[in-house]
């Protein structure tokens, strides 16, 4: 194999402990024999979620020689708290143990840059891959056999019952919920995430009257995967975003019918179509829905992008975003949103919960188009709980947005564990509540508003109060250390080998994407922008002494054997924020790997 160096694996230490292991520590030494997937994985991020459900498959056909280890490595303040990965990993069904590393030991030993980064270790011990972004089953399932193959041969491969251990079951009438809507009958329906149901409550918002789906994950006629979001139609149905089923659905609270509206059950990847009839069009991740301008908005939080669905013509396509990740205004076209996760329409304007940069965003007319503004938040990486002017104030991944009758906007701020309330009029940010847990959305109730409180499992009725709450104001950054380069020229390399057996896809020109930009802009002198070279010479502008680099890349591979006739094809992408600090004696090289080993990384 290409990719075998002979790089002895850190041994994993975090002091947050294990979690799904029953109480044990682990060692790298305990392992030994096993082939060892690690998956270094924070749970705001939605790539990462991708990952865990591509991982799913392997983990279990592999089972007795493959031990998957997430390693969590925090970005927000909040995910560093304990008590929330162990929520986390209940949450989105993970079943393999995972180390928790608030203080990123394990993520610095074995130099990762990105969320999320895949790390295959040999049975003997060994580093011998590394994986970023997604997409990277097929090469994994081929490293696996091979490893398998070679390491039974030589007998060095252990095979046996690996070290998870479920975590008792806890019983909730709910079970993380995502988004809740108040039904024309003053009931409440409300996505039962990680039960993967819809669960209707009387009008008090606590007795279950019904339960909608089996509770297994599944795209049929009475199953759905972790759904979220929740619209109310003009026709009295409601729409839902099935968000791992990566689809729309519709349910008709009459009849108990449930049908598929959009997508394909398949995650959308770069070069699919946009646009076109909805049922044969891949979505990814869709969190959120809201209906607005007469259709159906979808917060595309797979890809950073708002979609619409057109029940009159029954297609979808692209309203808004590139699928790069990050805070750009301006034409709809050619904004930048990162995890769009929460909708609310108001009027002549369509607001977005946009949650890896701490924002909140919105959708406007402009001509014969759209245009997108931002009210609160700043980028990718400053975060926090600070009230006053919105061009000031900080959130902390906000997951959901309500509009109120007095024209202004209340915050799901999730990361904070409050609800916020942003005024147009003042243009000022306060604080409603605080003492919630995760809220990730908030449902209107004549004077009151009914919190979706997910970490506590329920629904949570407050008054709305006409006073704010004082809080102490935090500001924070994410606490990844800065990579040290020097001035002038930068070469960036993203490192990619196409996995065993393939071999870079160029029947329809380049197979390869790398578009670079910078926060601030000024920090790039020269080498901004797209092109098809995953190698770069980046000039570093005189006077800017730190920032970060945004780099974004692709690559597609497919079946290197002239007697397939139809050779299967994958996609390899990630972005990358990576702070940088300018100083004498820093490094003249960035590497970056999509895929394979860098002895620089």
């Amino acid at each position: 194999m290409a990719s075998r160096a002979r790089v002895r694996a850190p041994e994993l230490i975090g002091k947050g402990g294990w979690l799904n292991t029953g109480g044990n520590e682990l060692t790298l030494s305990d392992l030994r024999g096993r082939i060892v997937i690690l998956d270094f994985w924070t749970f705001c991020c939605v790539n990462c979620l991708h990952v865990l459900d591509e991982l799913r498959e392997l983990e279990e056909r592999h089972r007795d020689t493959v031990v998957i280890i997430g390693v969590h490595s925090p970005k927000f303040v909040h995910e560093a708290e304990h008590q929330a990965v162990v929520d986390a990993v209940e949450r989105y069904g993970v079943e393999h143990p995972v180390l928790d590393d608030p203080e990123l030991a394990t993520w610095k030993q074995y130099a990762v840059r990105a969320w999320p980064t895949l790390v295959v270790i040999d049975p003997e011990g060994y580093v011998v891959a590394q994986h970023a972004g997604e997409g990277h089953a097929h090469a994994l399932e081929k490293l696996v056999e091979e490893l398998t193959a070679e390491h039974g041969a030589k007998g060095t491969l252990r095979r046996g019952d690996g070290p998870y251990v479920p975590p008792e079951p806890v019983a909730t009438d709910l079970r993380f919920p995502g988004k809740a809507v108040r039904l024309p009958g003053g009931t409440f329906l409300v996505s039962d995430t990680t039960r993967h149901q819809l669960v209707e409550l009387a009008a008090d918002g606590e007795q279950v009257l019904r339960r909608i789906g089996t509770g297994e994950r599944g795209l049929g006629a009475d199953s759905f995967n972790e759904p979220q979001g929740l619209a109310l139609l003009p026709d009295g149905k409601v729409a839902v975003a099935d968000t791992v089923n990566h689809a729309i659905r519709v349910f008709d609270p009459v009849t108990g019918a449930l049908e598929t509206v959009a997508g394909t059950g398949k995650q959308w990847w770069q070069g699919s179509p946009t646009s076109g009839p909805a049922r044969e069009v891949d979505l990814s991740s869709p969190w959120d829905i809201a209906w607005w301008q007469d259709r159906l908005w979808i917060a595309m939080a797979g890809v950073h992008q708002l979609w619409t669905y057109d029940p009159v013509t029954g297609t979808v396509q692209v309203a808004a975003g590139t699928t790069n990740e990050g805070l750009v205004d301006g034409p709809a076209a050619e904004a930048w949103f990162a995890q769009p996760s929460g909708l609310a329409a108001a009027g002549d304007r369509l607001w977005l919960a946009d949650s890896e940069t701490s924002a909140v965003r919105w959708v406007e007319r402009d001509g014969d188009g759209y245009s997108v503004r931002t009210a609160v938040g700043t980028g990718l990486f400053d975060f926090g709980h600070r009230d006053g002017a919105a061009d000031q104030a900080l959130l902390q991944h906000p997951l959901g947005v309500t509009a109120l009758p007095d024209g202004s906007v209340a915050i799901a701020d999730t990361y904070n564990h409050a609800l916020r309330r942003f005024h147009p009029a003042s243009g000022e940010v306060t604080t409603l509540a605080t003492d919630l847990r995760e809220p990730s959305a908030a449902v209107l109730a004549d004077d009151d508003i009914v919190v979706v409180e997910s970490a506590r499992h329920r629904l949570t009725r407050l008054r709305l109060p006409e006073e704010a709450v004082r809080v102490e104001s935090v500001a924070h950054r994410t606490q990844r250390a800065a990579t040290e380069v020097a001035p002038g020229k930068l070469r960036l390399d993203v490192v990619f080998q196409a996995p065993a057996g393939q071999k870079l896809d160029t029947r329809y020109g380049p197979s390869t994407r790398l578009l670079v930009s910078a926060t601030p802009p000024e920090l790039l002198a020269d080498g901004a922008g797209p092109d098809t070279d995953l190698h770069r010479d980046l000039v570093l502008a005189d006077g800017v002494t730190e920032g970060v680099l945004h780099v974004s890349a692709m690559a597609a591979s497919c079946d290197d054997d002239p007697a397939i006739e139809y050779p299967a094809c994958h996609v390899h992408q990630q972005d990358w924020g990576v702070p940088v600090r300018v100083v004498d004696g820093g490094a003249f090289r960035l590497p970056l790997v999509l895929a394979g080993m860098d002895a620089g990384a």
